[in-house]
C-alpha cells in the first residue's frame, strides 16, 4: 500500500471518529473503524474518477452522509 493511500485511510479514521463523537454515537472498535475507512477511501476514489473531484472533499461528503442515515 502506498504512502498516500495510508494517509488517506488514517485521515478517514479520524473523520469517522470525529463524526461519531459529534453525533454522540458509540465509536466502533479500531478494527471496525479501519475497515470502514478503507471502504470510505475506496468509494471516494471511485467517485473521484467519475466526477473528477478531490478525494478529501468526497470523503468529507461521505462522512457527512452518516448523519443522514
Amino acid at each position: 500500500m502506498g504512502f498516500f493511500r495510508q494517509q488517506e485511510e488514517r485521515m478517514a479514521v479520524r473523520l469517522l471518529t470525529w463524526q461519531y463523537q459529534r453525533l454522540k454515537i458509540v465509536v466502533p472498535s479500531q478494527d471496525e473503524l479501519e475497515t470502514r475507512a478503507v471502504a470510505l477511501v475506496d468509494e471516494a476514489h471511485r467517485i473521484g474518477r467519475q466526477r473528477g473531484h478531490n478525494v478529501l472533499s468526497i470523503m468529507k461528503e461521505l462522512v457527512g452522509d452518516l448523519r443522514k442515515k
